[in-house]
């Protein structure tokens, strides 16, 4: 009998994604990562939309090293909403000098290079809804951690999720059922997803929720 991938990072994977920038708390990245583990059986790309600095890249590109898949990231690397100057999130360190603009690439790829895993992930540096248009092919995860407005969480949905396997993952970053907790889009996407009847809960961990593709 084959040994089963631990649902868990190693010490070294899970230092890496500490110490990398970014907002997500350990508990969330553990479960995001059991998820990508799981997803990894299909031996299906795992995708997430809103890449940052990286942070939760570490835990996918591990996931998919294991799995002999590869994690896709996309993202333009201009920040979302809520990390422009003058608000709660902006890191003026990742603000480009010469052009005066956010440019979190280069601190993406730092941060791949540190945890050395750089070969198991594919960078898309773009629009999420530019990108689900020209992506043909079926996904085993689908992170959803982009732009926080109506908008944005929209157009990742409805361009995304069509390309969850059946069996694959989908799974929302940053789902506050009350608005006094944060946004709302991210929890409207997730109402939707399950009002649809093509997936089911598989677990809830703070502000992360992960859903399953039923069978057509």
């Amino acid at each position: 009998m084959s040994e089963q991938p631990s649902p868990e990072p190693g010490a070294e994977v899970l230092a890496a994604f500490e110490a990398a920038k970014g907002f997500m708390p350990v508990g969330e990245g553990l479960a995001l990562y059991a998820a990508a583990i799981e997803a990894g059986k299909l031996g299906l790309p795992l995708l997430e939309v809103g890449t940052y600095c990286g942070r939760s890249t570490i835990l996918l590109a591990d996931a998919a090293r294991r799995a002999g898949t590869v994690a896709v990231t996309v993202d333009h690397h201009r920040g979302s909403e809520e990390q422009q100057p003058g608000w709660e999130y902006h890191d003026p360190t990742v603000v480009d000098p010469e052009v005066g603009v956010m440019d979190t690439l280069p601190t993406f790829r730092r941060t791949l290079r540190k945890a050395g895993l750089e070969e198991h992930v594919i960078a898309v540096v773009g629009r999420s809804p530019q990108a689900a248009k020209v992506w043909g092919g079926e996904l085993g995860l689908v992170f959803v951690d982009g732009g926080h407005t109506d908008e944005h969480a929209t157009n990742d949905y409805e361009g995304w999720t069509p390309k969850v396997a059946p069996g694959g993952l989908l799974v929302i970053h940053d789902v506050f059922p009350d608005p006094a907790d944060g946004g709302q889009a991210p929890y409207r996407i997730y109402l939707r997803a399950l009002e649809s009847g093509d997936f089911e809960e598989v677990s809830v961990t703070d502000s992360l929720r992960v859903l399953r593709r039923l069978p057509a």
